[in-house]
């Protein structure tokens, strides 16, 4: 699944990185460190974490374990940061204001590994391939995200966008590349790479396009301002909105059903629209259908579960599983208090992680993390953090 920021680009605060990133051990623990000069630090972690989240603050990272919620380490690192998983069991990238650079999660340290750019966009994994989009460059990186291990950066396909723009690319299994059309003034649609970056399709009819997801049989959505655009066996298919602006901005897709999840957005005046419906888009019947939840939600807001579920953590504090194939709510899980979303997108609200059974959710009103098992509905576990977090990731392991 894709991060998204209302189609703005994705940018840090203009704070240096130049400051070395210093490891704490949480609980007394104590740890052998050396800080290099730019900014990574080699470490032999304390405290072993298994499946580890990553979640932001304002100037680092937490690294917890995926399991107990415990922290294990804090890592300074000044500047807006945003996280998203890297595709294997380890490692996590960090987009920040130089660009993306890799996170040994399990290690709790930075490496040396690093994409440079200005305005470092959407991380998409899909069919074993990581492919990170660029926004100030235009440029798409392309990699197996098992080759992190290597401590190099891994050799891997490069594409770079006629012009740069607030974008996404995938990659699909055959090695065609998806990637948005688009300049700093407007975005336009999508068009289609073979394996030697040759352009095979293209379609122009998705303005403001924004966001992606993958459903089942590699049906690729891209959303647009007026619907949401499905690129398919070689064919481009437009849906359209119900209304004349129907936005879908933010996707989630799973390969357990063709059905994907998008927000939806109808007034094109809003300052900052906060939304009461959804769209479920059946990428085999063409068709979209609207859910109206009775409560908001954010771009951060959206996932799949273990089956295919549409999930969706609302202001009302609790998180609405629904039917991707009727619609149907099925139920509402309670996880946080009530919430409202900010005007800034940059700042902090709650925020749904999903691994396997278990969604993970910040409640930054009150520094807490918790953890919940999608199918039974039970919390596993909460734990109250040093500071409140803004983005939540983790590891994730094939894609």
């Amino acid at each position: 699944m894709n991060t998204s920021i209302r189609g703005r680009a994705l940018t840090g605060t203009a704070l240096a990185l130049a400051a070395a990133a210093v490891l704490t051990a949480c609980g007394g623990e104590s740890s052998s460190t050396a800080t290099k000069s730019d900014g990574a630090t080699s470490t032999t972690p304390a405290v072993a974490v298994k499946e580890p989240l990553v979640a932001t603050f304002d100037g680092g990272l937490y690294i917890l374990d995926g399991e107990s919620l415990k922290l294990a380490r804090t890592i300074e690192l000044p500047g807006f940061n945003r996280v998203n998983p890297a595709g294997d069991k380890d490692h996590v990238m960090v987009s920040t204001d130089s660009g993306f650079r890799v996170l040994n999660a399990t290690g709790q340290a930075l490496t040396d590994i690093e994409y440079k750019g200005a305005k470092p966009g959407h991380v998409v994994r899909h069919a074993a391939k990581t492919v990170l989009f660029t926004d100030g460059t235009g440029e798409v990186n392309v990699f197996d995200p098992t080759a992190l291990n290597s401590g190099k950066k891994p050799a891997g396909r490069t594409y770079t966008s006629a012009e740069a723009h607030h974008g996404v690319a995938i990659e699909l299994a055959d090695g065609k590349l998806v990637s948005t059309l688009g300049n700093e003034e407007k975005r336009t649609g999508a068009l289609v790479l073979d394996r030697n970056n040759k352009e095979i399709a293209r379609n122009e009819d998705c303005p403001g396009v924004h966001g992606e997801a993958a459903a089942k049989n590699e049906a690729v959505g891209v959303g647009c301002e007026d619907g949401i655009l499905i690129y398919k066996d070689g064919t481009f298919t437009k849906i359209d909105s119900p209304d004349d602006y129907g936005r879908i901005g933010n996707q989630a897709g799973s390969d357990a059903s063709p059905v994907l999840l998008g927000d939806y957005k109808s007034d094109p005046d809003a300052e900052l629209e906060r939304p009461t419906r959804v769209s479920l888009i059946d990428t085999e019947k063409k068709k979209l259908r609207l859910v109206d939840l009775g409560t908001s939600y954010s771009f951060r807001s959206l996932a799949r579960g273990p089956h295919g579920e549409a999930l969706v953590l609302g202001t009302d504090g609790a998180l609405h599983v629904i039917d991707p194939e009727t619609g149907t709510i099925e139920k509402k899980i309670p996880v946080v208090g009530e919430w409202q979303e900010p005007l800034d997108w940059q700042q902090a609200r709650p925020t749904l992680f999903v691994r396997g059974h278990v969604a993970y959710v910040s409640e930054p009103g009150k520094k807490a993390l918790h953890a919940i098992d999608v199918e039974t509905g039970k919390k596993i576990t909460s734990v109250t953090l040093p500071k409140s977090t803004n983005e939540l990731s983790g590891v994730v392991a094939g894609h």
